[in-house]
């Protein structure tokens, strides 16, 4: 069966200045991405900042083009695509709802303008269907006039999902659109966004450092470290279960509202890894607290069995753990 969205041997590099007189360096922001998405699964993707999350969902929307691999939509690369035919297909909600709307613009000519590019009905259509999208998502027809310096965080970002989904395309790319909200707000938001999967059969892809966001929305989690994607599966069998080290630790790094237990210890040290120059082998072996005795010698493969999918030699059974 054909996946919704596929991606095969994704990679994405980027040349960067070093300094003055200092050759670039290659900085490999995604790098051996594989990932299925199924029609309706909402695919969480989290991990630390720099493990390449937005790259990645740069590169599904069609903004950024893979320095090697493909990209799949219903078996068709999007490279072959039209432009017009990808965004009636994919849509994004982004991360900052104060920057990614035009300030100039009144909100009904924001959400109506996906169906200006692809040339859909006359002016007025575009401004009624911009309207019931805008009563969809919970901005009575009275905010149709008004400017985004006149609206909240949530409210603009309500704006944002209305303007994604007016066009009806089968794929959303959510890029941390709760982070910039308060707390309150964000449950909200997120509510809102199960409601719509539901009622216009949408495949999200859901990308955030927050895991309780994605517990909540996810049906299932890929884990990214370094631009690879260190462990996959479904949403429960990751919360309750974590294979990997590093999923292990980011899970065991959870604030918790009990009373006498601190600031959890991850065991990962105080530094974050340098993506300009990845470690050898597993690029998570020197914060990992379980390595063994060639993990960085060799780069651990995906493995795949019935509960899902993870990059770990720990699963390999002929290991020695270092002394």
């Amino acid at each position: 069966m054909t996946a919704l969205i596929e991606a095969l041997d994704l990679h994405r590099t980027f040349t960067v200045s070093s300094g003055l007189f200092k050759p670039k360096q290659t900085l490999h922001a995604v790098n051996g991405v594989d990932l299925r998405v199924e029609r309706g699964e909402v695919m969480g993707i989290v991990g630390e900042s720099g493990c390449g999350k937005s790259t990645l969902a740069k590169m599904l929307l069609g903004l950024t083009p893979p320095s090697r691999g493909s990209i799949l939509i219903d078996g068709q690369d999007i490279g072959s695509m039209d432009r017009r035919e990808l965004a009636r297909r994919v849509q994004p909600v982004f991360q900052d709802p104060y920057s990614s709307l035009n300030p100039r613009r009144s909100i009904a000519s924001i959400v109506a303008f996906p169906l200006d590019i692809v040339g859909l009905g006359s002016k007025q259509d575009r401004r009624n269907k911009a309207i019931e999208m805008l009563e969809r998502v919970g901005l009575p027809p009275r905010f149709a006039d008004s400017t985004p310096g006149q609206l909240s965080g949530g409210q603009r970002q309500r704006v944002a999902i209305a303007r994604a989904l007016v066009i009806q395309p089968e794929i959303v790319i959510c890029d941390e659109p709760t982070s910039a909200l308060d707390v309150s707000v964000q449950a909200q938001i997120l509510n809102l966004l199960l409601d719509l999967r539901q009622e216009f059969n949408l495949t999200y892809v859901f990308i955030s450092h927050n895991l309780a966001v994605v517990e909540h929305i996810a049906t299932h989690v890929a884990v990214m470290y370094l631009g690879r994607v260190a462990e996959l599966a479904q949403t429960t069998a990751l919360f309750k279960h974590p294979r990997h080290p590093y999923t292990q630790a980011l899970l065991a790094s959870v604030l918790t509202p009990e009373t006498g237990l601190g600031i959890p210890d991850m065991g990962l040290g105080l530094s974050f890894p340098d993506p300009l120059h990845p470690p050898s082998g597993c690029t998570f072996h020197p914060r990992c607290q379980q390595r063994m005795t060639h993990c960085s010698l060799q780069r651990p493969a995906l493995i795949q069995d019935e509960q899902g999918e993870v990059a770990c030699h720990l699963y390999r059974k002929t290991e020695q753990h270092v002394d």
